[in-house]
């Protein structure tokens, strides 16, 4: 039987390794917002885990706005990730900071 503590320590264990990923690798743009999808997928999985075992729904429709608010987040992201890389040629952060006005 699966409790309520797995799946608090899964969350857990996905929002370290998504820090661990943002402190580890701070050169890929790439990497750092897969990390940061992977801070939101713990966070969520934390929400439906405290819904379904309280017996509310309330925390299924919060994961829903995330969710929605995560692929928005995604697609203006890869947006200007591949302006960058047309413009730039290149996708390390160190030259997004030379575009300081």
């Amino acid at each position: 039987m699966i409790t309520l503590s797995h799946f608090i320590v899964l969350g857990a264990v996905l929002f370290c390794i998504a820090v661990a990923g943002i402190f580890i690798n701070r050169k890929n743009v790439i990497v750092l917002l897969m990390s940061i999808e992977l801070m939101l997928l713990a966070v969520n999985i934390n929400f439906v885990a405290f819904s379904r075992f309280s017996g509310d729904v309330a925390g299924q429709v919060f994961v829903f706005f995330i969710l929605t608010v995560a692929a928005a987040e995604t697609a203006i992201g890869l947006a200007i990730l591949t302006l960058l890389f047309r413009n730039r040629s290149t996708i390390n952060i160190a030259e997004i900071d030379s575009m300081k006005g």
